[in-house]
Order: structure tokens, then sequence, then C-alpha cells
């Protein structure tokens, strides 16, 4: 309300059942409101929203609500004080999810107190809070507030780990940072100056636009050889020449048969899960997930046949589940309790994506 007083044209909105919680809050609530306040606002066409909700209620009890966290519903206080956009909880708390398992496993080894998701949320945002302002005060809208947060995670990581910050800055967060998305509005920090100057990184003082190829000619003249459509208003050309690969992908039906694999997979993990509360609770089911994408092992017996977990094998705290093989190497992948395993949900030598549960171990 006090932005639409200051003079903003637009407001974001969403509609439900996508709306409210770490989303934006539902179109009929804002117009009301500032219809109530005196603005003069458009009216809604209730038909066509009712159809939509209609439409985006069908998805969701299709294929979009086996994706979605039901904590995506609640909003949290904590995000004010770190300034990261609400609409990124979801992703964060996947991400949290994903490496909680092994930073605990760090603590755990080096003797120390492991630390609750809720204490790994609050020690994100306090980093966050930490490395915003080092950075040059990037603006905290996408994409950049993701690299910032990227660049927290991985920061705290490190530290978990016994190690220094900045260890772990990905080619996109760095862009951001030599200037290649334009001038940022602060001054980076003398440490992450020297860092640059360390890898021999340049920094980018032109347009931002100037850096990228002017490349449209080619992809519309290979989407005319191909028969693919321009789209109306070239909307599919903009499309392929802004996400070439995933646009590939779409058209050869790779994208496709991904994300059949990836929804089969969260239908037999939502199925699994269902069973485990029926025998002992979800407190007494450990999902055992990979910290990053990757190749999955079990073992590494190429040449004498796979050791794969059965159900009902006896598992200890700290043993070797398998490795996960990504641009960083090998890293194991271990159990923290005793128990039995209580399905397996990914065989041998797969890829894998971040956050993928490959095993249930139930608690003794």
């Amino acid at each position: 309300l006090e932005a639409a007083k200051a003079g903003v044209d637009y407001i974001d909105t969403a509609i439900e059942p996508l709306a409210w919680g770490t989303s934006h809050p539902d179109v009929i609530t804002i117009q009301t409101m500032l219809k109530d306040a005196g603005f003069k606002v458009p009216e809604i066409n209730m038909n066509a929203y009712m159809q939509a909700r209609a439409l985006t209620q069908e998805f969701m009890d299709d294929f979009l609500g086996h994706f979605i966290n039901p904590k995506n519903h609640l909003m949290s206080s904590l995000l004010i004080g770190s300034g990261l956009p609400g609409g990124m909880m979801g992703s964060l708390m996947a991400d949290l999810e994903c490496v909680h398992q092994g930073i605990n496993q760090s603590l755990s080894m080096a003797g120390k107190p492991t630390m609750s998701l809720d204490d790994l949320l609050v020690a994100l945002f306090d980093e966050v809070k930490y490395v915003w302002p080092k950075l040059g005060y990037p603006p905290l809208v996408t994409p950049f507030s993701q690299y910032v947060k990227n660049i927290a995670l991985m920061n705290l990581m490190s530290q978990m780990q016994g190690k220094d910050r900045w260890q772990m800055i990905d080619k996109n967060a760095w862009d951001m940072i030599l200037g290649k998305a334009g001038k940022l509005p602060g001054p980076l920090a003398p440490e992450i100056l020297e860092l640059a100057e360390k890898q021999k990184l340049e920094f980018y003082q032109g347009v931002p636009q100037d850096a990228y190829p002017d490349a449209l000619d080619g992809f519309r003249k290979e989407m005319i050889e191909n028969g693919w459509e321009l789209g109306e208003n070239e909307e599919e050309l903009f499309e392929f020449a802004m996400h070439e690969r995933q646009y590939r992908d779409y058209k050869s039906g790779e994208a496709k048969a991904r994300f059949n694999d990836e929804l089969n997979k969260q239908i037999q993990c939502s199925i699994t899960a269902s069973s485990a509360v029926k025998l002992k609770g979800v407190e007494d089911v450990l999902e055992i997930k990979i910290p990053e994408k990757g190749r999955f092992y079990y073992d590494l017996n190429f040449g004498s046949g796979f050791n794969i977990p059965q159900k009902g094998e006896q598992i200890k705290a700290g043993q070797r589940i398998g490795y996960i093989e990504s641009q960083h190497g090998y890293s194991e992948v271990l159990s923290l309790i005793d128990g039995k395993v209580h399905d397996v949900l990914f065989q041998q030598a797969g890829v894998v994506d971040e956050n993928t549960t490959v095993l249930l171990i139930e608690k003794n």
C-alpha cells in the first residue's frame, strides 16, 4: 500500500492456489485493498480468474504438487533481516535440506555439536547479511539474490569444514562481481578484490550487452532450417536464443524424458514415505540425499560387480553408503544413524540431480 502511495504503476500478485506464503498475495486481496484505499484499479474478470485457478489446481494435482514443499505456504519473518525475497524460500530450504546431513557429518567428525535445520537456516541468513555488503550490495532480485545466497551457503559449508570463506564462487556469481551484469551499487570488499587479483580475473567496464554476440540471425536461420516455429511475436526465437541448451533438450524430447523420470521418482518417494509413516512414523526414517548433481555409485568395484544395499540390510552410523562423482571429484555419502535399509530408490551408476533421495533407512 505504501508503495502504491509512492507512485508505483504495477504491483506483482498471484492467484490461488499458488498465492500467499513464499509467493505473492492473491490478486483479489490486493485489488480490494487498493480500491478501499481510494486507488483507481481495474476490475477483475472473475470468470477468467476462476478458469486460471482451476487450471493451476489441475496442474498441481497432475504433477506440479509433487515438486512443491508444503512449507512454501508459510512465510518466515527471518527473511526480513537477510533481505532475500520470499520467493527464494522454497529453493533455499531445498538447498539446506540437501547439505544438512553433510554439514552435520563434518561437525560430528570435528567433535562439534550438530545443527538442526532451523539452526542452519539462521546461520545462512546471518551469512547472507555478512556477504551482501562485501559483494557490493547487488540488488536482491533474480538472479543476483540466488548468487548471493549460493555464495553464503558455500561459505557456511567451508567454515563448517574448518576452511576459509570465499572458497567456492561459481562463474555466474563471478560475472556479477566482475561487472558483466552491470555496475554494482556499492564497492567490493578488499578481500573480494584480492581474490579476483589472485585468480587473475579482469573487471568488465563496458555495457553488459556488448559482451554477448549478436547471434539472433543465426538462431533464426537454424529454426527455419529445422522447421521450428518462430512464434507469433518471435517469442520462440527469443526463448531459443536465451536458453539454447534447454530449448534443444525440449525439442529433442530429452527434457520431457528427464521430467517424466523425475516425476516418477517424486511419486515413488511420496508412496514410500507414506508407507514408512504407517510402519514406524516418519521420524524413524532417514532419507539419504545427494548433496550435488553428479553420478552416484554405491561402490566403485567396476570389475567385480556392484554391491547395492538390500532391503533389511543393517547400516551403521558413519558407514559409507556410496560415492557421488561430480566436477569436484569423488565424495563419500555416509549414514548418520544405525538402522536398516527400508527401500532403495536409485540404482548403481545413475546420474542424479542435487537433493535426490537414493536410500531410505529405518532407525533401529
